[in-house]
């Protein structure tokens, strides 16, 4: 299986077009790039970026999806071919939706894979720990989620599973402050889970890369013939993918993760952040085309995986989980079960 390239396009005012095969980027006039279309999976364009309409057929008829985000990496839309996949899968998917225990088993199995890599996050932070008081909070965060994990199979409904996975969350980003390395803690420090708008940089940084990352398991979910819209977890409503959502869950370990690594590393420092009216904190643009490198090479990263016993780029992992997930809407397993990292 190959991963195909996602290009991201940034710089505002940009024009890109079909050249014969090629997708063609100007800026100023000027010729700054030329990609093979065989190349793509994506195209996401974060802002300003102008594209043209046989861009777009050429895109749409090749199965290239075409990604609109704002300046900031806020979803905004996405361009479509036909719809493929088995129709009989979708109808499967739907209908399980409507299901009460299914749903919920599925939804559990979710929960339990974030939790679990989450969990996975704080235990490695606590062996790697300088400091007496930063090991006892991330074991004592790590223990936190253990609980939480022991809890998931009694949990009755969608309710009650949901309010474990937000108490997990609290726990966690409660935590998380510790795995930053002192030097850069003035700088960088998470009250909370803060979103639309995130309210502090380490907030600004996980919603941009969250954002990167639910595109990814979006499309994951499409190429393997699933509705994205149509999730168990989170709740349906107009225009939310929630089934994208939904396998997000597992991967969320993997943002964090990498923009701990950002931050600590001083990839990204506190100028690169700017902070607007109202208290709203974003990413910068010069800083946001570092992420998206650092993105981009980190999901060439192998992991191992579970179920197939053998080491696999994260950016496969996606799509991967979205097959396993067909094959349970399917029957063909029993059950759903998510990625756990190692």
């Amino acid at each position: 299986m190959q991963i195909l390239n996602t290009l991201y396009l940034t710089t505002p005012e940009s024009y890109v077009h079909l050249d014969n095969d090629t997708l063609r980027l100007d800026i100023e006039r000027e010729t700054r790039l030329r990609v093979p279309l065989h190349h793509l999976g994506a195209v996401v364009c974060f802002g300003h970026i102008a594209v043209s309409l046989p861009l777009m057929h050429r895109l749409a008829d090749e199965g290239i999806a075409l990604v609109l985000l704002d300046a900031n990496g806020r979803f905004k839309a996405r361009l479509e071919g036909a719809v493929s996949g088995n129709v009989l899968l979708r109808q499967a998917q739907h209908r399980l939706a409507g299901d009460p225990a299914f749903a919920l088993n599925l939804a559990r199995n979710c929960v339990a894979g974030k939790v679990r890599n989450c969990r996975h996050v704080l235990q490695r932070g606590a062996r790697e720990a300088k400091g007496a008081d930063d090991e006892a909070v991330l074991s004592r965060g790590a223990d936190d989620l253990a609980a939480t994990l022991r809890a998931l199979p009694g949990a009755g409904d969608l309710d009650t599973l949901r309010g474990l996975e937000g108490e997990a969350a609290r726990q966690y980003f409660g935590a998380i402050n510790r795995l930053i390395r002192p030097p850069a803690r003035q700088g960088f420090y998470m009250d909370g889970r803060s979103r639309r708008p995130p309210r502090d940089r380490v907030n600004a940084l996980l919603s941009f890369l969250y954002s990167l990352l639910m595109t990814d398991c979006r499309s994951a979910l499409e190429a393997a013939g699933l509705d994205p819209q149509v999730g168990f977890l989170h709740a349906v409503r107009p225009g939310r993918p929630a089934l994208a959502l939904d396998l997000m869950e597992e991967f969320r370990f993997f943002a964090d993760r990498l923009a701990l690594s950002l931050i600590n590393r001083g990839q990204v420092g506190p100028a690169d952040f700017v902070e607007r009216e109202g208290g709203a904190v974003l990413l910068e643009g010069d800083a946001r085309k570092a992420v998206l490198v650092a993105y981009q090479e980190r999901k060439q990263e192998n992991l191992s995986h579970p179920l197939l016993a053998e080491a696999v780029p994260f950016g496969l992992l996606p799509h991967i989980q979205a097959r396993l997930m067909g094959r349970a809407l399917r029957g063909d397993t029993a059950e759903y079960l998510p990625f756990l990292v190692r």
